[in-house]
């Protein structure tokens, strides 16, 4: 696991902020280990004070289609149902 940002423990984050404040990433042998240890990740990611979509992303890591590999560049908006 790998977890890029510029906020630390106690950071106040300002009212204009960059929304990517930080990036967790996460590999493993298999595409199957490595979306487990994405979402033991994100079940243990606390982030407070702010909008986050870390919800979103536990749905995408839990999506059939998406650990198969059967993505392409319309997968999220298909999942949000954005291109309907």
């Amino acid at each position: 696991m790998l977890w890029e940002a510029y906020i630390y423990a106690g950071y106040s984050v300002p009212p204009y902020y960059d929304s990517t404040i930080g990036k967790l990433s996460c590999y493993g042998e298999t595409r199957d280990v490595a979306i487990a240890r994405m979402k033991n990740a994100l079940a243990e990611l606390i982030i407070d004070g702010i909008k986050t979509n870390i919800e979103l992303q536990m749905r995408i890591m839990s999506d059939e289609y998406f650990q198969q590999g059967g993505t392409n560049i319309h997968y999220l908006e298909k999942k949000l149902g954005l291109n309907d």
